[in-house]
């Protein structure tokens, strides 16, 4: 199953409508959705570094996801900031699960 979000119109209207919860190398953008399974997209600011570090910091992201257990009927957009790109795969690992732990607490 594909989770994730690609259109630019899908990134905007969560952008727009979503709750923001921020740790401090992310910030996730959270939108109630009527389908059952999640969809997630990532976004990955050029100000990170060249093409190659930004790709390598989202295959990361989209495995850590894809570990991690994350609430259905729901869209995301996680949004990295400057310095994620520094962290190693555990401390990413540990401060994306806190992130949507953060979330389950407001919700």
């Amino acid at each position: 199953m594909d989770h994730r979000l690609k259109k630019n119109s899908q990134f905007s209207y969560i952008y727009k409508k979503g709750e923001r919860i921020s740790t401090d190398n992310f910030t996730l953008f959270v939108v109630k959705s009527r389908f059952e399974c999640y969809k997630i997209g990532f976004s990955v600011n050029k100000k990170i570094g060249k093409a190659h570090i930004r790709n390598k910091l989202k295959r990361r992201l989209r495995e850590i996801v894809r570990k991690t257990n994350v609430p259905n009927f729901r869209n995301y957009v996680l949004m990295a900031r400057e310095g994620a790109e520094k962290l190693e795969f555990k401390n990413l690992e540990n401060e994306i699960k806190r992130l949507f732990e953060k979330y389950e607490k407001r919700a």
